[in-house]
Order: C-alpha cells, then structure tokens, then sequence
C-alpha cells in the first residue's frame, strides 16, 4: 500500500491523541517515524506503532511524562526522563542541550528513565539545524552476545551523528553496533523471510539465516570485536553513566508490559563557532565533502557516497512518490486504528492534514 507522508503522519498523530498524549507530543512521535520511513530506515518507522501503543495501553510507558534536569553544569546535562516515550525525552534533552550549548560551546547530555527512540538520525537533525556537531547513541534490550559468547548481553546500541555544510546537505550516520538492526531482523520474521549469513547465530551459537532463529538466538556484532568494543562503550555512556538500566538490566520492548524499559540515551553537541567562524567551517567541510565525493570509484561502483546522501535521496523520492507500506505493516496500522476507532483507510482517500 502506497500511502503520501502527509497522509500518514496525520494517521499516526490521530492514533497517539488517543493514547492521551499532548497534541506537541503526537506529532513529535509521529513525525519521527515517519521520517524514518522517509529516509527509507522502515525497521524504524510506523512498523513500531503497534508495540508503542500496546505499551502505553499496559503502563509501560508514561503518556504524559514530568521530564526533569537531575542534575547540570555549564557542560553537562542529566535528565530523567520518567518513563516517557523515547521520542518525547530526547526531544526535550536535545532542547535543553542546544541552548547550553550555544552558550557553553558543548554539551554532554545523559538521559535516564527512558524508552525506545526510534532512528537517532532524527535528533542529531535537530542539532545540525543550528550548526551543532551532534552525537546520539542510547542503549536497548540484550540482543547481542559479547563477543566470543552465545547468550545476549548487549543491546543493538544504536550510533548517530550529523555533521553540518554549507553547500552540500549535511553529513548523517545513523547505525546499529550489531551487524544489522534487529527491527530488519523482525520486520523479515514477520514476513517469512530469510537473512543473510552474518547477520545472526541461533540459540546454540551457530550460525543462522532463519529470520525467528535469529530472534530467538543472538545478532552479531558488526566488524566482530569492534563492533563489540563501541557497543560496550555505548552501553556505559548511555546506561551505567546516566544511571539507567544496562546490559540485561533493561527489559524488552516486546515483553515485560507491565515494566517501564528504563532504556538510557546520551547526546553530544558541539558549536563549531567556539573553533571557528561558521562559514570558515563550513567551507573547509564542503572541501573534504569535495574531495571525498572526486575520489575515484572503484570498478563496479557508480559513485562515492558520504553517510546520508542515499537517505536524503530516497527521502526525496518518497516524499514525491508516496511510502509503500508492506501488507503485514499496513494490517498492523489497520487493526490498531480499529481498536481506537480510526480507519487508515480514510487517511489514504482522503486530502485530510495537521
């Protein structure tokens, strides 16, 4: 089903207005994971709107969330984030952290008492909007074995970060430590598929390309050992750091209902005015983005990318030609609009916006 993003976001914000959250606060959620689906990240798109409102029917997440500052410096910022929506906390760190940030010239910003944030490109976006090097990475359920073991230890520990230009769009990385999302892994679960070798080992820690094996097993780490490295860092910084949960110490997204997931999350933002002047900045990062994009391809390869630019590109192309939504997501929305009394249908037929 082909559905436009105006369309979409539209359905998704009537949905979380029913789960009691503020009009801000609906459209911050939807907005997200659409955007996720725009730049073509699916596995973090509105797949995730189904597991969201069955947590928020349970309890597991707070709809109307009293975010605090635990504590603050000129340099640092810990926030609870009581048990909110992932999208909604971050939104307010990344508020609170821009504004210090451009006094202060750079922030650290931990956050505790949190829930899934979906794709972080879509924080790290906020932050290069106002000339800010930013970082985002957060911790997750235990998905992955350490290296060398068999039994989950480690979250897929997503990493984010966005880099500013002048003339050219700016620099997005937005990637999981493990080889693959889990939410790829899930999403082909879903629709019966195989993976590819690498991606998973089973229960036993054999290798795997059965999608619900892989589920029931441990995802791999990307680059084996370094991948397991920068996972483990992510998880200190984002969950012993801020005082959130850790490793197995956080519970399941697609469990645990009755259970907050206390998922912690760490930003870092860097005026690039404190180094230099903006524009001298932004020339010599439209330099390396120049030269990087000169390099001669490899036999086979049509171009050199830098991080973002396939994602800017199929944002383009979607956001002209519409989302197509697999059959199982769209069965999925269907049947959670039902419950709350919203049709996609309508959605799609009609010219209907915020």
């Amino acid at each position: 089903m082909n559905v436009s993003s105006e369309h979409l976001r539209d359905f998704v914000y009537d949905i979380f207005k029913t789960a009691g959250l503020s009009d801000e606060d609906s459209y911050t959620v939807a907005d997200s994971l659409v955007a996720a689906n725009l730049r073509g990240v699916d596995s973090h798109g509105v797949t995730r709107v189904p597991i969201y409102m069955k947590r928020l029917k349970e309890g597991a997440i707070n709809p109307t969330p009293d975010i605090k500052i635990m504590q603050e410096s000129d340099g640092v910022l810990l926030v609870d984030g009581d048990d909110g929506m992932g999208q909604i906390v971050s939104r307010e760190a990344m508020r609170l952290g821009i504004a210090k940030a451009k006094k202060s010239g750079g922030v650290h910003i931990g956050v505790t008492r949190s829930s899934h944030f979906g794709a972080g490109a879509y924080f790290v976006k906020r932050g290069v909007e106002e000339d800010l090097i930013t970082f985002a990475m957060s911790n997750a359920p235990s998905t992955m074995a350490p290296w060398g073991g068999i039994q989950p230890y480690f979250g897929t520990n997503p990493y984010a970060y966005g880099v500013p230009a002048g003339r050219y769009d700016p620099i997005i990385l937005d990637m999981a430590t493990s080889v693959v999302a889990r939410g790829k892994i899930i999403m082909a679960a879903q629709n019966g598929q195989d993976i590819p070798e690498g991606w998973a080992i089973d229960q036993n820690g054999k290798p795997t390309t059965n999608s619900q094996d892989a589920l029931d097993g441990s995802v791999l780490p990307f680059g084996g050992p370094k991948g397991y490295g920068i996972s483990l860092m992510i998880d200190i910084m984002s969950g012993v750091l801020t005082g959130a949960g850790f490793g197995p110490h956080i519970n399941n997204i697609y469990g645990d209902y009755d259970q907050p997931q206390n998922v912690g999350h760490f930003f870092q933002l860097i005026d690039v005015q404190q180094f230099m002047p903006a524009q001298m900045y932004k020339q010599r990062i439209d330099q390396m983005i120049e030269e990087i994009k000169s390099s001669p391809a490899a036999e086979g390869v049509e171009e050199v990318l830098v991080p973002g630019e396939i994602e800017n590109r199929t944002e383009k192309t979607r956001l002209e030609n519409g989302i197509d939504l697999g059959e199982d997501v769209y069965k999925g929305l269907k049947q959670v609009g039902k419950e709350y009394g919203l049709n996609i249908e309508g959605y799609v037929s009609l010219n209907k916006t915020i």
